[in-house]
């Protein structure tokens, strides 16, 4: 009867022990705002130069290409009533491939998988890259067990006290070339 009673107890007194003992060291969390980081830092700047330059050289054949298809179809327009048939279908023919090579050259560009995508990739990777080790650097001179982002595309954070902000560390780290020094092996 009395080990009845002992054994709640001691897993009430217990639990109270290890709940008091973990609440002791609870965890250290910090945020930064990645965007913001990308923003500021100048070698993902000078990769969205870039970017941007051949965006809007591309936007700018492709508006020229749709142009002249609307140019080309005016002058249809204009004499499709002295045209024979023959005449027409191979002129509406030439409009439509016109249109195609247009769609085709903005899915090429700016697809999915289009070369800007496929661009964007390849010079941003390796600087978020850099930028995640810089975040992992600062987290560990810091203490931090945990670093969310927080940023306008995507809410993982919803609130967070500004003194746990390591934005600006990041970014002067980054500036400074910090945290980007190769790691030594442990055990060497």
């Amino acid at each position: 009867m009395i080990q009845k009673i002992i054994s709640p107890c001691v897993i009430v007194v217990l639990s109270v022990f290890l709940t008091g003992a973990v609440c002791a060291q609870s965890p250290k969390i910090g945020y930064v705002n990645s965007a913001k980081i990308l923003q500021e830092y100048p070698e993902a700047q000078d990769a969205q130069k870039r970017l941007d330059g051949l965006g809007k050289q591309w936007q700018s054949e492709l508006e020229q290409k749709s142009k002249d298809l609307e140019q080309k179809y005016e002058e249809f327009q204009k004499k499709e009533s002295m045209l024979s048939d023959q005449a027409k279908r191979d002129q509406r023919e030439e409009l439509v491939a016109l249109e195609q090579k247009g769609v085709q050259f903005r899915q090429e560009k700016f697809g999915q998988d289009g070369e800007l995508a496929r661009l964007t990739d390849s010079l941003l990777a390796p600087i978020k890259k850099k930028v995640m080790k810089v975040i992992e650097a600062v987290a560990k001179n810091e203490k931090l067990q945990f670093v969310f982002d927080r940023n306008e595309q995507v809410l993982v954070l919803l609130y967070g006290d500004a003194k746990y902000d390591y934005t600006h560390e990041v970014i002067d780290w980054l500036k400074r070339g910090k945290g980007l020094e190769k790691e030594t092996p442990k055990g060497d």
